[in-house]
């Protein structure tokens, strides 16, 4: 089944560590979903497994089970081989298996703990209003060619001057995400730039050029702003599952730098 080939390189790493440090183990105490070679797969393991294909699209039904089961024995056989060889016993295997190993439990850990941390609507409005844009708020596309120095820049500005076109020149800018693209950075907000460049973008007006090269702390630019329009903030709704991932994410790291300051480091 592609879904099963295309997503088990991602799960295989936490999946193959989980069968090889507890096969046996769970074998004994669990009913089995398949027995290779006499070694019993925990039924655990392929629920799990079949989750994470359902977590991904996969539709639930007898071709999923099958799928999962066929991918377990492969595994398994597989893994029964890496023994055979000593895989299991070499250091740095081993220093992985324990890596994956740790990162489930600790995915398991932060899954439990947000959800009895949940993020409130409420907190998320908030959020939104204090990231909004005023009313009367603009954004700006403008151009750049960046250099090291000051002098390099004036050179650049006077060529502009005399006419030569931005969009070549901008093959000289060191900026590799606009310099291919004639200088363009496309439309944003100012807070979005770095102070001396978003202090002189609202300055200048309609297909103006900086009268003189702006510094900052990546260098020299030399911008032309091409146009403005008024700035409409996206809807709630459209960017309340971005909000709630970065509320997630701070209610991790406020729970982790908890954690790591009372925890004894030696």
């Amino acid at each position: 089944m592609q879904t099963i080939s295309k997503s088990a390189s991602k799960l295989a790493a936490a999946l193959v560590c989980g069968a090889l440090l507890s096969a046996n183990a769970m074998a004994q105490k669990a009913p089995a979903a398949v027995v290779v070679n006499g070694t019993a797969v925990p039924q655990s393991l392929a629920d799990a497994f079949i989750a994470e294909q359902k977590a991904q699209g996969a539709p639930e039904g007898p071709e999923l089970r099958a799928a999962v089961r066929e991918e377990l024995v492969r595994r398994e056989i597989l893994s029964q081989e890496a023994k055979k060889k000593g895989f299991d016993k070499k250091a740095d295997v081993a220093a992985q298996m324990g890596l994956a190993s740790q990162a489930v439990l600790i995915r398991a850990f932060i899954q439990d703990y947000l959800a009895k941390h949940p993020v409130t609507d409420a907190q998320l409005k908030k959020d939104y209003e204090e990231i909004k844009p005023k009313p009367g708020g603009k954004e700006y596309k403008a151009r750049h060619i960046l250099v090291d120095n000051e002098t390099e820049a004036k050179v650049i500005l006077d060529k502009l001057k005399k006419g030569e076109k931005f969009e070549d020149l901008a093959k000289q800018s060191k900026d590799p995400g606009s310099k291919d693209n004639g200088g363009d950075l496309g439309w944003a907000n100012p807070s979005n730039y770095v102070k001396p460049f978003a202090d002189t973008v609202v300055r200048l007006e309609k297909g103006k050029l900086t009268d003189a090269p702006v510094k900052s702390d990546f260098g020299w630019h030399i911008i032309q702003l091409e146009d403005t329009r008024p700035l409409n903030p996206p809807p709630f709704d459209q960017v309340k599952g971005q909000l709630q991932q970065r509320a997630q994410q701070q209610i991790v790291e406020n729970m982790v730098k908890d954690l790591r300051a009372k925890a004894k480091v030696e």
